[in-house]
């Protein structure tokens, strides 16, 4: 099983394909350099495959390249993200 996880800038969303089929997403709104990740969606095939957890780990890599923050609102990124405190730095806390 190939995945691949990039971000799709002109949809707001960092999306997972799976075999080369899209297998599900995350969406944003950009807030200057912070995103709000607002959505979590797999598509029922890909459930329960590990699918979900792959995507947002390579989406929070990938900000963390990018030298970006962000704003976990959506409830399954928050959920990861509280089970790996490696990744709690990218929350941005206002001042």
């Amino acid at each position: 099983m190939s995945i691949l996880v990039e971000e799709n800038p002109a949809k707001r969303r960092f999306e997972i394909l799976v075999d080369d089929a899209l297998a599900g997403f995350t969406a944003y709104l950009p807030r200057g350099e912070v995103r709000v990740f607002t959505h979590t969606e797999v598509r029922p095939e890909f459930q329960d495959m590990g699918v979900g957890a792959a995507l947002v780990r390579a989406t929070l890599e990938q900000v963390r390249e990018q030298g970006g923050r962000l704003v976990p609102q959506c409830p399954f990124m928050r959920a990861y993200i509280e089970r790996h405190p490696e990744y709690a730095d990218l929350i941005f806390q206002p001042a």
